[in-house]
């Protein structure tokens, strides 16, 4: 079944998983994800998220609604307190472990973004960007680069591709966009 048929029923609209910080931020960050939230709702496409009410990723999925979009939250079990499990949620799924969770947003999303996040948001972008260029996939993978805090990461791997540890195949998988706007443009054609 393709993300969009599993997210919203054949024929449904696209859907893209959103990965963003879970934890404190700043109210900037918080604006961001309301914005990219809203942004997904305005291009018809569905928002999966990790089904967190709290930081990033509640503004996220409450910017996605409030604009009338449609939203799944996947969360494991045990954080469902600590990320206070995003009941509003069109859908929300349980899962029993963290790599359940990854794997059904793996499988219900046609494409994945990435906002400014910690090492758990590292850790999607990763194992998603690998799994394009190992050929698991083919969905779109954008990185927003929102006012330069992807910069110093991507220098580090520009390093790595002029030392051959990263292949230049492997950056061409990953889309990087400094707005709103291109990112979902890119991932939804809208």
């Amino acid at each position: 079944m393709t993300g969009a048929a599993a997210a919203g029923g054949a024929g449904a609209r696209r859907a893209i998983c959103v990965y963003c910080a879970s934890g404190p931020v700043d109210d900037e960050y918080l604006r961001l994800a309301a914005e990219v939230g809203a942004a997904v709702a305005g291009a018809d496409a569905t928002l999966v998220s990790g089904g967190g009410d709290i930081s990033m990723m509640g503004h996220l999925a409450r910017g996605a609604r409030d604009a009338g979009g449609r939203t799944v939250g996947i969360i494991p079990e045990h954080l469902m307190a600590k990320e206070v499990a995003d009941l509003g949620a069109d859908e929300l799924i349980v899962t029993d472990t963290m790599r359940e969770r990854k794997r059904q947003m793996d499988e219900l999303s046609d494409g994945f973004l990435t906002l400014p996040g910690g090492i758990g948001t590292f850790e999607e972008l990763f194992e998603t960007w690998t799994g394009a260029y190992l050929g698991v996939h083919d969905k779109p993978i954008v990185l927003l680069n929102h006012r330069g805090f992807y910069d110093p990461l991507l220098g580090w791997l520009d390093d790595l591709r002029a030392k051959g540890f990263v292949a230049s195949g492997a950056l061409a998988k990953l889309e990087v966009c400094d707005t709103v706007g291109a990112a979902i443009q890119y991932l939804t054609g809208r």
